[in-house]
């Protein structure tokens, strides 16, 4: 049995693992509504003028947390260096809204499982990074199981045209390159200089924000996004709830990485992308094949195995590490 000290850290845990499902799961509902459902027979097409209020909301939170927290709003790492990553992160959001025109948000939820191969590159290119043949073959698994769901049925969004599907696989494509780039660099950022997760979110969507104006200045998408508003008052209704529950999954997301490392961050969004599949289908009764439920059965019991057998050497580290300090 546990006592209430040894507890604590695993209710939180738990506590930040339900938050990232819960935020999560709602942003992406409210994602696919925003950006594949019409309002009033119209799209909406500055994806870039959400990503702006996405990182604005985002800015407002941590600022205040560092007040409430009496934090230094000094950076913590070479500003060029939350910049490369607001960069990449706004052009992986961008890739990942504009995606949704094109594909089904299941389609978009399994394209981040393809995330493993990316990342698993970078690190070996960014952080000189092994990994074993364990590794290599679950991500095999995921990518053939991918592979499989979006060969054996359809792959469109529900008001776009199958025909430009391999666009929106192109968009989904970038997005994991560029977002790859984000957490790894994001990881590396937490060890090399200590940031704390609100100095991290805060000049990270402070260069996301400044990156998203000046494209939507550049680009004259502030007029399209604000005529569209104007508009359709729904859409305002939608994109203020698609802001909020992004700040929250930020959040909850920062603070199980910086408390609990990538591995439990990692199979939380194992049950985050299950819930949110299950939940997309039932909410846009979307039709589904039976090799397409066996491509997602191979996916996630591969990543279900990854993250179990990531626990299990976790523990072994652990109770290794006890021995050693007993014995001192």
């Amino acid at each position: 049995m546990l006592d209430a000290k040894e507890l604590l850290p695993h209710l939180r845990c738990a506590g930040c693992g339900v938050g990232i499902i819960i935020m999560l799961g709602f942003y992406g509902v409210i994602q696919e509504r925003v950006m594949s459902v019409p309002y009033g027979g119209e799209l909406f097409k500055a994806s870039i003028f959400l990503v702006l209020c996405n990182r604005m909301v985002a800015v407002f939170f941590a600022s205040a947390m560092c007040a409430v927290n009496q934090e230094s709003p000094v950076n913590k790492a070479p500003l060029w260096k939350y910049f490369a990553i607001s960069l990449s992160n706004v052009a992986a959001t961008t890739c990942q809204y504009e995606a949704l025109k094109w594909v089904s948000f299941p389609v978009q939820m399994l394209g981040k499982s393809f995330k493993m191969m990316p990342v698993m590159v970078w690190g070996i290119l960014i952080s000189q990074k092994r990994y074993s043949i364990t590794d290599w073959m679950v991500a095999a698994a995921v990518t053939g199981g991918v592979t499989e769901f979006l060969m054996t049925g359809s792959i469109a969004a529900p008001h776009g045209k199958s025909s430009d599907s391999m666009y929106g696989l192109g968009l989904l494509l970038g997005f994991l390159l560029f977002d790859g780039f984000t957490s790894t660099f994001q990881e590396k950022l937490f060890k090399e200089h200590q940031t704390s997760k609100y100095n991290q979110m805060l000049y990270i969507n402070i260069g996301s924000a400044f990156t998203s104006l000046v494209s939507l200045l550049v680009s004259g998408g502030f007029a399209e996004a604000f005529a569209f508003c104007a508009a359709h008052p729904a859409f305002m209704v939608d994109a203020g709830f698609l802001s909020g529950a992004a700040v929250g999954g930020q959040f909850f997301i920062y603070s199980m990485v910086k408390e609990f490392g990538a591995l439990s961050f990692a199979a939380t969004m194992n049950v985050r992308q299950v819930a949110s599949i299950i939940v997309s289908y039932i909410v846009y009764s979307k039709p589904i094949t039976m090799l397409q439920i066996l491509g997602l059965l191979l996916v996630f019991g591969a990543l279900f195995y990854k993250s179990f057998m990531g626990i299990i050497a976790s523990r072994e580290k652990q109770q290794l590490s006890d021995k050693e300090q007993a014995r001192v």
